[in-house]
């Protein structure tokens, strides 16, 4: 069955003293979230459960991203979740902290609505 992407969002979090890669991910994936509201689904009578959600997370260090953790942010949809090099990491030479910045991009897919509705 073929796809039709119907929502793509983007987000940045940190964690600006704990040095966790997993919380700034998850910041990401919140502010993205807080730019949609989506009423697509109920006008359309098109369950959520239908709906596949990939998230890819960008940070420094991908492998320390716990990405089940970021998929049960997700409050919708049959989540997917990637992490890759990117986002930022900032040193701070004074205290020899790290502060990490993350980016998110959501992507929401349904089943191909063509030829399900009739045009007026």
């Amino acid at each position: 069955m073929s796809e039709q992407r119907i929502i793509l969002e983007m987000g940045t979090g940190n964690d600006l003293y704990g040095q966790n890669y997993t919380k700034a991910a998850r910041r990401a994936v919140q502010d993205a979230l807080h730019h949609s509201s989506i009423t697509l689904f109920s006008k359309l009578g098109i369950d959520h459960s239908e709906m596949r959600v990939c998230v890819t997370i960008g940070v420094q260090n991908p492998d320390l991203v716990d990405c089940a953790q970021v998929a049960a942010d997700l409050p919708r949809g049959r989540a997917e979740v990637t992490a890759v090099l990117g986002g930022l990491d900032v040193a701070d030479e004074a205290t020899g902290a790290k502060h990490v910045i993350a980016t998110a991009a959501i992507e929401a897919f349904v089943p191909s609505l063509v030829g399900k509705y009739k045009q007026s």
